[in-house]
């Protein structure tokens, strides 16, 4: 499972939204996140489906490795369907077993919300899958510009946040090594009671951590070795430019909002 984690990866292309500026994708997920509460109905939720679908298909990304890439996932997702089933009370019972009663209000937002969840995954995994680290700096530091007239750290922010995102997978690939080690050497992670595997785990904590320490011990290694200090004076190879696919893509966010306002029940 660890292996297929998708988010924080770059997948090379040369896609429509592998050539969108950074920016105008950073602008869109975070409206994308801000819209998708909109949705409160069939209606709504369908177009978003279509919309987040055409999105994957202008990615050029297959659909299987993004569904596979939900899988780490899967278990918040099932969680949260399961919790919207079992506490809200509201509305018509559909199903009545014991003590168990499922309501139809609680299972209409058990599956919208899931598929809420499930549609943030996708559209924040692609901005990663389709764009590199160093113009996914670029572009967060450029966003947050204004705030260097406040004497706030941009470029150290922008850096920091860019290197948390390609650290996921990198540390979820890790863990995986260190688990088929582990489970090589005869240590069971998934039979037995609960507390045992609980207690199974802690022996993978350790080398997780020293793993990571010494990956960020050569990562600040290697930016000191290249003469990195700071974004003081720092010139930059590629200069982002926002062109006409770029306003066409805040064009068709401003659209699927109005869509979804005049959908919504």
């Amino acid at each position: 499972m660890m292996e297929k984690m998708i988010f924080g990866r770059y997948i090379p292309g040369n896609s429509v939204l592998h050539r969108l500026d950074p920016r105008a994708k950073l602008l869109f997920v975070f409206g994308f996140i801000c819209i998708i509460f909109l949705a409160n109905n069939i209606y709504t939720y369908g177009v978003l489906v279509l919309f987040v679908g055409l999105i994957i298909l202008m990615a050029n990304i297959n659909i299987k490795f993004l569904i596979n890439g939900l899988k780490p996932v899967l278990i918040l997702v099932i969680f949260t369907f399961f919790l919207q089933i079992f506490f809200n009370k509201e509305g018509n019972v559909i199903f009545s077993l014991g003590f168990l009663n499922i309501y139809e209000e609680g299972l209409r937002l058990a599956v919208f919300i899931s598929l809420r969840f499930t549609l943030l995954v996708f559209v924040t995994s692609l901005l990663t899958l389709t764009t590199t680290p160093i113009t996914l700096t670029d572009g967060i530091e450029s966003l947050l510009n204004p705030l260097k007239k406040v004497r706030f750290p941009v470029h150290e922010l922008a850096l920091m946040m860019s290197i948390s995102l390609r650290f996921i997978p990198t540390l979820m690939d890790e863990t995986d090594k260190i688990m088929k080690a582990q489970m090589a050497r005869g240590v069971d992670f998934t039979g037995g009671p609960f507390k045992e595997r609980i207690k199974a785990v802690i022996p993978l904590l350790i080398p997780l951590f020293v793993s990571a320490f010494k990956r960020a011990e050569e990562l600040a290694t290697a930016m000191e070795a290249r003469g990195y200090r700071g974004g003081e004076g720092r010139t930059k190879y590629r200069l982002l430019t926002w062109g006409a696919p770029d306003t066409t893509a805040a064009g068709t966010l401003i659209l699927l909002t109005v869509i979804l306002i005049f959908l919504r029940s």
